[in-house]
Order: C-alpha cells, then sequence, then structure tokens
C-alpha cells in the first residue's frame, strides 16, 4: 500500500492521508521509494502559487485537490530500465508521499530525467534527478542540510547572480524579507561572499529577530514595525515574505530610491493582497515576479552545466560553513508527520530555527 497527502488547493490547512493501491509498474519505468524529504516555506510557496507556475501538475491528484512537491531522497525498489538498479539512491523532486513511479530518460552516470507524459511542459529543473552513487554534491553526512537548504539556497544564489550581472541596479544595499527564512539566508550568504559591497538588511517579525541576528548573514537587522528607522539610501528589496502591507512600507520608506523590487515567495499567505505584490499603486519600481528554474537555465546557458556546477559547488559550501548550526534538524517518523508539520507551517506555527526532516 502507498500514501500521499492531498491538500486542498483553496484551504491549505485541510489536509488529508490517503492510502492508494500501486498499479502496475510500465515497461522503461522505474518505482522510487521514499526514504526522507523537507518540509520548508519553499513547499508552501509550491502550494500558494501552484496553479500560476504548475507546481500542482508534477504529481496529480483529485479535483481540489494537490499533492505538495518536496525535495528529498528515495531508493529504487523496483525497476524496469535496463540502466537503472534496485536498490540505487536518488536526490530530487518528490511527492508528499511515500512513493513515485518514474520513467527515466538522458540517463547519465550522474542522473536521469523524468520522461512522464504529464511532467514536459513543466520547467526541466524539477524533472532531473541525481544518481548519489556519483553526485558531487552528495555528502552522506549533510543529507538533512541538502534538502532544507539545498533548493532554497540554489534560489538565493540566482537572485545574487542576477542582481550582480545587473550590477544591483545602482543600489548599496539590499532589503531581504522573512530574513529568518532559508531562502533569505541563502541569499545573504553568497551575497556576502560574491558581492561584499552590498550592504545586506534583513527584515522579520520582532519573534525572530534575535535569531536572524545570531546567524552573522545581515549587516542589519530589524522588525517590520521599524522599517521607517532605516536610511533611505538606493537599495533593491528582495521580498520573500509576500506580505503586501510590509511591502508596501518598504516601497513608501524608500521611494525613489529603491532601485528594483523583487518577488520571490509567499511564506505570509494570508498577508499577501492582490496577487504577490498586493497593491499595484506602489510608489517607486513595479515589484517583478522572480522565477528561479528560467534563471538557472540562462545560467548554466551562460557559464556551462560544468562552470555553473562549480560556482554552485563553491558558494554551498561557504554557506553551510555560514549557517553552522544555526538551524537545528529535527527529524519526524511517519508519513502522517508531514500532514502536521506542513498544516503547521501555513499557519507560521514552526520555528524557524529548526529543519524539519520527514522520514515516511
Amino acid at each position: 500500500m502507498q500514501s500521499q497527502i492531498h491538500v486542498r488547493k483553496d484551504a491549505l490547512t485541510e489536509a488529508e492521508l490517503v492510502h492508494v493501491e500501486p498499479g502496475v509498474l510500465p515497461d522503461g519505468a522505474v518505482r522510487l521509494e521514499i526514504e526522507s524529504f523537507s518540509v520548508t516555506a519553499n513547499n508552501i510557496t509550491y502550494a500558494v502559487v501552484g496553479d500560476g507556475f504548475g507546481y500542482w501538475n508534477f504529481f496529480p491528484a483529485p479535483d481540489g485537490m494537490g499533492i505538495v512537491p518536496m525535495w528529498g531522497h528515495a531508493k529504487v525498489v523496483e525497476s524496469n530500465h535496463p540502466d537503472i538498479a534496485v536498490g540505487e539512491r536518488v536526490y530530487g523532486y518528490l511527492p508528499m508521499g511515500t512513493h513515485l513511479d518514474v520513467v527515466p530518460g538522458n540517463v547519465s552516470k550522474g542522473g536521469f530525467m523524468d520522461m512522464a507524459a504529464h511532467r514536459q511542459p513543466m520547467s526541466p529543473i524539477y524533472n532531473q534527478y541525481s544518481r548519489l552513487a556519483a553526485d558531487p554534491e552528495h555528502d552522506p553526512a549533510r543529507e538533512g542540510e541538502r534538502m532544507i537548504f539545498g533548493p532554497l539556497f540554489k534560489t538565493g544564489f540566482l537572485i545574487e547572480s542576477f542582481m550582480r550581472r545587473e550590477n544591483w541596479f545602482g543600489a548599496g544595499t539590499v532589503v531581504m524579507t522573512s530574513a529568518s527564512s532559508k531562502t533569505s539566508m541563502g541569499l545573504a550568504s553568497v551575497a556576502k561572499h560574491r558581492s561584499p559591497d552590498v550592504k545586506r538588511i534583513g527584515l522579520t517579525s520582532k519573534g525572530n529577530v534575535e535569531f536572524t541576528r545570531s546567524t552573522g548573514l545581515y549587516d542589519e537587522v530589524v522588525a517590520y514595525d521599524d522599517v521607517a528607522s532605516l536610511s533611505a539610501d538606493p537599495a533593491v528589496v528582495v521580498d520573500f515574505a509576500g506580505n503586501a502591507g510590509v511591502l508596501k512600507a518598504i516601497h513608501e520608506h524608500f521611494g525613489d530610491a529603491l532601485k528594483y523590487s523583487c518577488l520571490v515567495g509567499a511564506t505570509h499567505i494570508e498577508a499577501r493582497g492582490a496577487g504577490m505584490g498586493g497593491d499595484a499603486d506602489l510608489p517607486g519600481p513595479t515589484p517583478t515576479l522572480f522565477f528561479a528554474p528560467d534563471h538557472a537555465v540562462a545560467a548554466i546557458k551562460e557559464l556551462g552545466p560544468e562552470g555553473f556546477g562549480k560556482q554552485v559547488a563553491e558558494s554551498w559550501h561557504a554557506f553551510l560553513a555560514d549557517v553552522g548550526d544555526t538551524v537545528e534538524i529535527e527529524r519526524h517518523a511517519g508519513i502522517e508527520a508531514a500532514k502536521q508539520v506542513f498544516v503547521a507551517m501555513v499557519q507560521g506555527q514552526v520555528d524557524p530555527a529548526k529543519g524539519i526532516v520527514i522520514e515516511p
């Protein structure tokens, strides 16, 4: 018997555990048993913008319901593919559940693509699976960190690369909302090492100020209510929170000194307003959505797969050194735990100092 967590698309706190009978595995397909995945604010964003960006389409569910994508590790338990052996382990995009059938194509020593027809319209970045036996990013001792930080870190890496290519739009400061989030921490770390002249300001809720300061990733950390205390120097804002009220306060405070407004996530889903950007009448630049997969494809094209991989790896190791022990990994056994953790995270009840790993 296989299990999945189905989430109501229009009411994300309504989730249910569903048992499904496994079908017969087609020729050329591989059945994965999911060993572990992380639940982060990133997964909340996938659910919030799921219809607009196709995130619900990766792992189909009945009408009105969706299966939230997760990043994690899985083991091959059945294989009808000549090049993929039972017992092999992979890392990639997985459903909130216990199993996944994939159709490997473009198989190499390092990985493969899932060629399942329903996944082809979506970005290829999400259809790649790394074969851990030949994966340079894989460290058995750091599997937890890779699941929790890896995808979020890469988004931060791509934002910094984009901003640096644009010369930070002439600004000397980057303001990051939801600064306790893992994506914001990723951006702050990459900027610290690759754009050291740019001042890093973190905005967070009052309760997270102390934790965010303790990371050492920001030059300045202030609570959302204290935006007016910031010096209104030329700046760019990277909004990970999706809180329309906070974004409006930043735009109004910086005015014409705000050179670019970048929308990335939606961790404050109850306050995001009209779409991700909220108000259409904000002073300063129009908020622009950052879609990481498109930027990843552009960066790989510019640097080549090897050059891109090398730069990511360098920044990833620097990031792991930066975050050190700021995030404690908390492991939960059983797929039922995923439902509870996801709902708690949607409600903003998970401590940012904890990284949650589910072992179904």
